[in-house]
């Protein structure tokens, strides 16, 4: 069994960028050379980490044996069937690609040629996520908070599959029961995508889920927040912290003319291994390419995640209001 994959990164944008940086430090990983339209850019980022850049694309992928793709979503499924078709095992940043349609082709493809096809849902790897999936029973609600300002590289599509689609794949792994109904609302604030959504996603368990994603918020905010019967858990996407909240008690008090309420309540901080997601996500893609770990959620699920994504944003749009 092999210890070490040769890989290629495509793509040294903003996100090729922390993919190789990452990758130079990972010891099963043999990053070969790297890959981008943009000349200047492909020898700024390979004198910065010392890597090799190919000039060609098809050079790279015949040198390599697994690839990374981080490359606008326009050009996911053009580049991840390139590299299916050479027989190279995948990393596709997400969304998978721009169409539903799109996905399952490259999903089959590679079941087909028994090649791995991971998408880059980095907050699967979160050590909070990974810890939180122990302590959700049987929750009433879930609410999201994704927001950000607003960053002009992302020019192909709008907050939904910027940053919602991490908060719909999450919570689509943390409920097990289909969909009943999904509402969503969107406004444009400065691209000609929604800047700014709100889904709200009933389940056919009766749990409610509220998601809020903003590029147009001059505040970096991540959490995730779930209401059950005897807890109110707290997660911190940042920090990877987790608070649980409790009530101990409640009583009613009587003083001299009024009526006072007491409530006692404690708070328990769950320990989380923090670490990078992203370098523990590649680790992980290498360890599936090499045959020591099967994918920790079947990318059949990248379908359903971005189907439910392209009706949250169908709702937006039949309901649209621009913010004029």
């Amino acid at each position: 069994m092999k210890n070490k994959i040769k890989v290629g990164i495509i793509g040294v944008g903003h996100m090729g960028q922390y993919h190789v940086n990452v990758a130079v430090s990972i010891p099963k990983l043999d990053l070969i050379g790297i890959y981008d339209v943009d000349q200047n850019r492909l020898q700024e980022i390979s004198q910065k980490f010392l890597v090799t850049s190919y000039s060609n694309l098809d050079d790279l992928i015949q040198d390599s044996e697994a690839l990374i793709i981080a490359v606008p979503t326009k050009f996911h499924y053009y580049i991840g069937k390139k590299c299916l078709e050479a027989g190279k095992h995948i990393l596709l940043e997400k969304p998978i690609t721009e169409t539903v349609e799109q996905a399952k082709e490259l999903i089959e493809l590679a079941n087909q040629k028994g090649l791995i096809l991971q998408v880059g849902h980095v907050e699967r790897f979160n050590g909070a996520i990974l810890e939180i999936k122990k302590i959700i029973e049987k929750p009433f609600l879930i609410e999201t908070k994704r927001l950000s300002p607003f960053n002009p590289r992302i020019q192909d599509v709008g907050v939904v599959l910027d940053l919602m689609i991490h908060d719909l794949d999450i919570v689509l792994n943390l409920i097990p029961s289909p969909i009943k109904s999904i509402n969503a609302r969107g406004i444009r604030v400065f691209s000609n995508f929604e800047d700014i959504a709100i889904a709200t996603i009933q389940f056919e368990s009766g749990t409610l889920a509220n998601l809020l994603a903003s590029r147009a918020t001059q505040n970096k905010i991540r959490t995730l927040t779930i209401t059950q019967e005897k807890s109110y858990v707290v997660l911190n996407f940042t920090t990877q912290d987790i608070d649980i909240h409790r009530m101990a008690s409640s009583a009613y008090l009587m003083a001299r003319e009024e009526l006072k309420y007491k409530q006692e309540s404690f708070v328990e901080k769950i320990f989380v291994h923090k670490d990078n997601p992203l370098k523990l996500e590649q680790i992980h893609f290498i360890n599936c390419c090499i045959g020591i770990e099967e994918p920790i959620i079947p990318n059949t699920q990248d379908i359903l995640t971005l189907n439910y994504a392209y009706k949250i944003i169908e709702d937006i749009y039949k309901n649209f209001i621009q913010n004029d």
